[in-house]
């Protein structure tokens, strides 16, 4: 007799239902497992003999064959194993078969029999939960962040011997789980760098506050010491909280990527990705056979540093600009597509020349004019145009280099105003879909960003002088939809179409 087991499997950040099908035949001893099984799940047929020998049950002496359904699709990773135990000991009359009907089971076995942590927990329960499955168990380690998803039992076990004795006389209760107790973490959490300790550069301090209102992208450029990276390294600590959907987007990509803290089953905080000049193309987008996150994944409603920028190859840059324009990150494979998101705030440093101090006013530059045009065109105009804010960032003064005084802001100032530009955002998209003023359509331009008579003959005039291009108009409206909700004004004024072009614009 076939007894089935219900569990999952994970491609890209979906899940689907997956049907253990388990039959022990007359014949000489053996173990298969079919289905498209990969190499981790074909290694199962040790870890779970030794489990089921070592937890004081009987393996059976027999012909075994295990079949993974749909068998179209590839199976991977070592979360089978329970479901394959569970089968073996139906087929040994340890359980009976009934009691399993409406129960899916997910964890890795030990040889000793306990249940080892896996990754990709919380879309495997999602994906099961769609499936109508209500009962789940899991490693115990993974407990609470199966709970993440509500609406489901998750029993969390230590080994194969709780599970069994669940449906004896022990019954393990369900993980309960506050989600606003681990949001609320993230609201006072301290950072190692603040704006307070940054001496002059009002001007780039200014702009940072503006893309992290409305999660717009940055170029900051300067002479070596301007303080470029270490603005950076404090932007972290402006970014607004996570919302409760961001945080379980998050949770997904972290949790397939084996990213996890191991005591935070929730992310509570956004991303902030600082990428190497010698990360390959793959590297930044993901990919792979079975393709994984990449690096603007990662950065999912976070942050992807590209210090050095001009450093990186042309072509690892130029791979940023679908990413950027459309919010997602699609990897094709010969047997199937997959869609991740990258939803991210792309904030680049590079200095003006190879030398680093071309217009510095204190050290002359010693690269020809040949040298300038090569070092810049790295950057390409398609990817210069993707990037909201263009931001010079100049050598400081010896009066502010020598004030020991702290500055007058402190990031926890900045935030406050970042977030309340934020929940302002939130108000006004909660029926469209988005989040923030970066994410706004062509067709929501119009209808959130309009503007005067006035605005308009400036932005017409600008649009004749610099040759404004339909992406960079666009561009200008959104950052100035952002300035306009830092100072809680309900219309876009003049002066703020003017500071837009001079981010966007006039320091290009």
């Amino acid at each position: 007799m076939v007894n089935k087991v219900t569990t999952g499997a994970v491609i890209g950040l979906n899940a689907y239902k997956v049907t253990v099908e388990t039959d022990v035949l007359n014949g000489l001893p053996g173990f298969a497992i079919v289905g498209l099984p990969d190499t981790a799940i074909n290694e199962a047929r040790d870890r779970v003999r030794s489990a089921i020998k070592n937890s004081g049950f009987t393996f059976p002496a027999k012909k075994v064959v295990i079949n993974l359904a749909p068998a179209d699709l590839k199976k991977e990773g070592s979360n089978f194993d329970l479901p394959i135990a569970m089968g073996l000991l139906t087929e040994e009359a340890v359980i009976e078969e009934d009691k399993l009907q409406d129960y899916a089971f997910i964890g890795e076995l030990s040889l000793d029999g306990t249940l080892r942590a896996i990754t990709g927990v919380l879309p495997l329960i999602l994906g099961l939960k769609e499936a109508g499955i209500k009962n789940i168990f899991v490693p115990k380690v993974n407990a609470y962040e199966a709970a993440l998803a509500g609406d489901v039992n998750i029993f969390g076990a230590d080994c194969l011997c709780d599970v069994v004795n669940h449906f004896a006389d022990s019954a393990i209760k369900p993980t309960i789980i506050d989600i606003d107790t681990y949001l609320n973490k993230s609201i006072n959490q301290e950072y190692l760098y603040d704006f307070k300790d940054v001496k002059g550069q009002q001007k780039a301090k200014r702009a940072l506050e503006i893309a992290a209102a409305g999660g717009h992208n940055m170029l900051m450029t300067g002479s070596p010491g301007s303080g470029k990276t270490l603005m950076a390294k404090c932007f972290a600590s402006i970014l607004p909280p996570l919302e409760l959907q961001e945080a379980l987007e998050l949770t997904k990509i972290y949790s397939i990527c084996g990213l996890l803290p191991p005591d935070e089953p929730l992310m509570t905080k956004r991303p902030f990705r600082a990428v190497h000049h010698t990360a390959s193309a793959n590297g930044i987008i993901g990919g792979g056979s079975n393709p994984k996150p990449g690096e603007i994944t990662l950065a999912h409603r976070g942050v992807l540093f590209l210090d050095e920028m001009v450093e990186f190859p042309r072509h690892v840059l130029e791979v940023l600009r679908q990413p950027l324009e459309d919010s997602e990150i699609s990897i094709s494979r010969t047997k199937h597509s997959i869609k991740y998101p990258a939803k991210f705030m792309l904030l680049g440093a590079m200095n003006p020349c190879p030398c680093g101090y071309l217009g510095d006013k204190e050290k002359q530059c010693t690269c020809s004019e040949y040298q300038i045009n090569r070092y810049q065109s790295k950057l390409s105009g398609p990817l210069l145009d993707r990037i909201d804010l263009h931001v010079e960032v100049p050598r400081l003064t010896s009066e502010e280099l020598l004030n020991t005084q702290p500055a007058v802001e402190s990031s926890a100032d900045i935030k406050k105003r970042v977030i309340n530009a934020r929940k302002i955002q939130a108000e006004r998209y909660k029926n469209d879909g988005i989040l923030t003023n970066s994410e706004l359509t062509a067709k929501l331009i119009k209808k959130y960003c309009q503007i005067d008579k006035a605005c308009a003959d400036i932005l017409k005039l600008a649009a004749v002088k610099y040759q404004l291009s339909g992406r960079r108009y666009d561009r200008v409206l959104k950052l100035a939809r952002t300035i306009a909700d830092l100072e809680t004004s309900k219309d876009i004024q003049q002066t703020h179409i003017m500071q837009a072009l001079q981010y966007r614009i006039l320091s290009q």
